[in-house]
C-alpha cells in the first residue's frame, strides 16, 4: 500500500476568488476524485483550523494499492482536469509518497 500526502499553502486570491472560496472549490474537486478513479482506496482532504505561521492551507492523504495504481491516479483525466486549478490557487505546494508497511 502506498499512502500519497500533499499539503497547499494557497494565495490570497486566485482565479476570481478569495483564499476560502478557492480552498473549497478545491477540496470539492478533489472529494470527487474517488468516485471516477478506481485506484483511489481511500481519500481525505482537509483544511487547516489552527492557521498557526507554520500551517499549511490544506492537505490530501490518498491510500492506492500500489505505486502503479498511484501513477495511474496522478494520469487519469478527472485527475489532471483538477491540477490547473490548483496550479493557479497555490503558492507552495509539498508531498511525500511513502509505503505502508504490511501488519
Amino acid at each position: 500500500m502506498i499512502r500519497h500526502i500533499v499539503c497547499w499553502k494557497f494565495r490570497e486570491s486566485a482565479e476570481g476568488g478569495t483564499k476560502e472560496e478557492n480552498l473549497r472549490k478545491a477540496r470539492a474537486m478533489l472529494l470527487a476524485l474517488p468516485g471516477v478513479i478506481p485506484e483511489i482506496r481511500a481519500l481525505e482532504v482537509g483544511t487547516d483550523q489552527v492557521r498557526s505561521e507554520h500551517s499549511w492551507d490544506m492537505a490530501l492523504v490518498g491510500t492506492f494499492a500500489s505505486r502503479a495504481d498511484l501513477v495511474a491516479y496522478q494520469q487519469h483525466p478527472a485527475h489532471q482536469a483538477v491540477f490547473p486549478f490548483l496550479r493557479a490557487v497555490w503558492s507552495e505546494r509539498c508531498s511525500v509518497d511513502y509505503e505502508i508497511p504490511a501488519a
